[in-house]
């Protein structure tokens, strides 16, 4: 299912290949996220010439809609929505911590109000993987609990165990045909609680582990933090999932970290504000300076965007709400977070991750708005 092909000498990175039902995925890589069974303003087909191995959908909103009686009779999400390749799916744990004014926390579960007209829903551990094995996703996420970075320890007690008692019952739900089972990590910014949950988690022997409760609005260095006092508790030859995250250098740092897989928002959310992230940092396309630029988003990209368009153009058609503009960045936005994750691959091949990461990292500069990446497309 897993196989590690080689490490780094200088961290933790490797590259490794997991087999799924719907075929292979070569890490370490970045899942776009596909929420509502799409990833919003790009199609399939341009997916995949960007280099897509795997995608990202929520149990929960694609429960409340299109609903599982649909999904069923499409003959599963792959088919809905035509896209061939492997699919995560979030369980809705981290719905547990977005709509937190909209649910409230049972034993067995959580009993939400619909974000759409209020009916009363309920999601816990065996509905949870009765929806993901009726989408067919070929990684499904157990249930749990995703407390806010400000919980106290009470609180993030509470929430291990029950991250535990769900994972638990998850485990003895039936599944789809080759359907693999992934494990989340919780604890907060709490050592003790982290190392706890992992090594329970571990004993029950799922196919992979995430990462949870990071990107949930803590400080960066709080975060990288997190993944640190998690990952020594991972066995070394199950894949491992960051969740949320990051930024092109928080992923290329976390790859450092020995994390393999990571999704994120930010290509496409940010894209619709007319930000473009660049090897070097963000920009916003709608500032003046770009208003007679014809050079590309960035100099030597490969993507469709590049290619084709530039800077005057594409500010242009955001300033006056064309929806190829927005189309336009996330397809750049969105082949950037891709080929990093190539890029990465390469370098752990060839045996210059370090020189990869040092020169990656120090030329990448964040802007301060674009920081939580962790989110629902």
């Amino acid at each position: 299912m897993f196989e590690l092909f080689q490490t780094d000498p200088h961290s933790h990175a490797r590259r490794g290949r997991l087999t799924t039902p719907h075929g292979v995925v070569e890490t370490p890589a970045y899942m776009p996220v596909g929420t509502q069974a799409t990833v919003k303003a790009l199609d399939p087909r341009e997916l995949t010439e960007m280099g897509t191995q795997i995608i990202l959908g929520n149990t929960y909103h694609l429960n409340i809609r299109p609903g599982m009686d649909i999904i069923r009779a499409a003959g599963g999400l792959h088919r809905f929505m035509n896209w061939p390749s492997p699919i995560l799916t979030d369980s809705g744990g981290f719905q547990v911590f977005s709509l937190a004014k909209i649910r409230k926390i049972k034993p067995h579960g959580v009993e939400f109000r619909s974000h759409l007209d209020g009916s009363l829903l309920f999601l816990g551990p065996r509905e949870a993987m009765d929806i993901q094995r009726v989408l067919g996703a070929d990684i499904a996420m157990v249930f749990d609990d995703c407390p806010p970075h400000t919980s106290g320890p009470r609180e993030l007690r509470a929430a291990v165990e029950r991250t535990l008692r769900w994972a638990r019952e998850c485990r003895e739900q039936p599944r789809a045909d080759g359907q693999l089972v992934f494990g989340i990590v919780q604890g907060g910014a709490h050592a003790a609680l982290r190392e706890e949950c992992a090594r329970e988690l571990v004993a029950l022997r799922f196919d992979g582990y995430a990462i949870g409760g990071v990107s949930v609005g803590e400080p960066e260095p709080e975060m990288l933090r997190a993944v640190e006092m998690t990952e020594p508790f991972l066995p070394a030859d199950q894949p491992r999932y960051a969740m949320g995250l990051g930024t092109p250098a928080q992923m290329v740092e976390l790859v450092a970290r020995g994390v393999d897989l990571f999704d994120c928002v930010l290509p496409t959310r940010v894209a619709r504000n007319g930000t473009a992230f660049t090897a070097q940092g963000t920009f916003s396309v709608k500032a003046g300076f770009n208003k007679a630029d014809f050079r590309p988003l960035e100099e030597g990209c490969q993507c469709f965007a590049c290619r084709h368009f530039t800077r005057a153009y594409l500010r242009h058609l955001l300033n006056v709400g064309e929806i190829l503009g927005a189309r336009m960045l996330s397809v750049h936005n969105t082949h950037l977070f891709l080929k990093v994750m190539a890029d990465a691959r390469a370098a752990l091949g060839g045996g210059t991750f370090a020189e990869f990461r040092r020169e990656f990292v120090a030329r990448y500069r964040p802007t301060r708005r674009v920081l939580q990446a962790r989110g629902t497309e």
